[in-house]
């Protein structure tokens, strides 16, 4: 699939813009496709740091809508969930790097303390506000209880994501700006207007560019990242490529994810 996506690209080539990059884990503590290797994660951020211009979710979602800006490719990158690796495996390497990143917690794990699934041990607020001393660290929204929006009851959506907000304000200090929706799945009309009226951005699915002048920041397209991409599939997509293979993976999760909630 990823040669079929890489020739895709060969005949439709990604527009310049903003790339942003969706990590989960990084330390291979777990036997999951996006718990990568250390080695593999330090050389990814190495790479970036040296060949892209990287930059926070917040400057790359300005530039790329400023009409006045050149069109220089960019690219962000973003972590879902909240484990306790990366405060103790990412954060020391993209500080190693100089590599900005926003995370986006599901706070009731943190909150309570309790693993995310397939063995994901949740970080802790003490450790959170660490990595926000680095300076590198931004915080978003992923929700409360990682809640699927699309199927939430409408009379529930705002208290799951005003008790997200809630708790990093009172936990960290801090506001959150952006959100991602949980498993890259658009919510409801209700959800949409309730994000938008919070957050200044929210993230869903789609390897692509978020181009400049026509992206529309409630619908940031994200580029996930896997162990089998290595460098070489990494590569392309830090470029914007490979979407054809997520559009195919989408197609695949709308069955996979079919009566989930969360």
């Amino acid at each position: 699939m990823k040669i079929t996506s890489a020739a895709v690209d060969t005949v439709r080539r990604p527009s310049a813009g903003l790339v942003v990059l969706i990590y989960h884990r990084v330390g291979q503590r777990t036997p999951v496709e996006v718990d990568l290797p250390r080695s593999l994660f330090e050389e990814q951020m190495a790479f970036l740091a040296a060949e892209t211009t990287v930059v926070t979710l917040s400057d790359g979602l300005a530039r790329v809508a400023d009409p006045g800006a050149g069109r220089t490719q960019l690219v962000a990158v973003t972590f879902d969930d909240g484990t306790a690796d990366f405060a103790e495996v990412a954060v020391p390497i993209l500080a190693a790097h100089g590599v900005p990143a926003t995370l986006y917690v599901a706070t009731d794990f943190v909150e309570r303390g309790v693993p995310f699934p397939d063995g994901g041990a949740a970080l802790s607020w003490d450790a959170l506000r660490d990595t926000l001393s680095t300076g590198l660290v931004e915080v978003g929204s992923h929700t409360h209880g990682h809640a699927l929006l699309d199927r939430l009851p409408a009379a529930e959506v705002d208290g799951e994501l005003d008790r997200s907000i809630e708790l990093i304000g009172d936990r960290l200090g801090v506001q959150p700006s952006h959100f991602a929706y949980p498993k890259a799945v658009m919510g409801s009309p209700v959800a949409d207007a309730a994000i938008r009226a919070r957050f200044a951005s929210a993230a869903v699915a789609g390897t692509r560019v978020n181009a400049y002048g026509s992206t529309d920041p409630y619908r940031l397209a994200r580029s996930p990242l896997q162990v089998s991409d290595g460098m070489r599939w990494f590569r392309r997509k830090a470029a914007g490529g490979l979407g054809f293979e997520d559009t195919v993976r989408r197609a695949l999760n709308r069955r996979r994810y079919t009566g989930a909630t969360t």
